[in-house]
């Protein structure tokens, strides 16, 4: 009986901490490049979140589909991109057509460029008023989800028609609750925030920081800074884009960019 019981306790503590679905890493290939995206939802927070890379020399497009409508048009008509205007939330308005949507995506990690390849997150509510140009997410009913992207075959981040079905291609993924190794592996990563940022920049899991490096984006340092406390002062810098190679007390490096405001 007891073995029973402390197994229960066990199957309900950890179905009472994995409240999040994640695809994992789904990879969409057009030719020689290819666009990564995993898909979180957060049932907790209501959260949705989007890891997105890609191509950092050109302007790339990602859409959320179901496996009835995995085409470029057809509601809804959600779309999003990254070109010279950095990553912005649309909505398809025909073939070529990339209307300005309401921006319902917020910061996780400003997009970052490094050996060709530019690495972002973002996340936004899991629902949203407005179901034509926002696709919406069910947390007890995501099972899996296809989705399609574009990637223009000329190197120009300037936004303009792809060039047909041979710029795009479609991936698919299937949601599945993230397990406790998972969950604290997400609970120890290194987050930065508010960016873009004013007067100072929080840590989550500062404790775990020796020190941060601030570059321009020219590559230029512009200071070391050590992590006492929870937050670090950027009042001093300039307006513009910064990156932060942040060291861990392991000796292992991660990296942000910050909008300095």
């Amino acid at each position: 009986m007891k073995k029973t019981l402390f197994s229960l306790l066990l199957t309900m503590g950890f179905l009472a901490s994995s409240q999040q679905k994640s695809t994992g890493v789904m990879t969409c290939t057009v030719g020689t490049r290819s666009i990564t995206a995993n898909i979180t939802l957060n049932n907790t927070t209501n959260k949705v979140r989007l890891d997105l890379t890609g191509p950092s020399d050109r302007w790339f497009g990602f859409t959320f589909r179901s496996a009835a409508n995995s085409g470029m048009s057809g509601a809804p008509t959600d779309a999003l991109t990254y070109s010279s205007a950095g990553f912005s939330d649309r909505n398809l308005g025909g073939i070529g057509v990339y209307n300005t949507d309401t921006q319902d995506w917020t910061v996780v990690s400003a997009p970052v460029v490094s050996g060709g390849i530019v690495s972002m997150a973002y996340e936004r509510n899991m629902t949203t008023g407005d179901g034509v140009n926002d696709y919406q997410f069910n947390y007890a009913s995501a099972g899996s989800i296809t989705t399609k992207c574009v990637i223009t075959g000329a190197a120009d981040l300037a936004i303009a028609p792809h060039g047909g079905s041979a710029n795009t291609a479609v991936t698919s993924g299937t949601f599945s609750i993230l397990g406790i190794s998972e969950l604290e592996a997400e609970s120890k990563a290194i987050k930065m925030y508010p960016n873009p940022a004013k007067e100072k920049v929080y840590f989550k899991n500062a404790d775990k920081i020796r020190s941060v490096d601030i570059y321009e984006t020219t590559g230029r340092k512009v200071k070391t800074v050590k992590v006492d406390g929870e937050n670090i002062s950027v009042a001093d810098l300039k307006s513009g884009n910064y990156y932060f190679e942040i060291t861990l007390k392991d000796g292992s490096t991660s990296y942000q960019q910050l909008i300095k405001e």
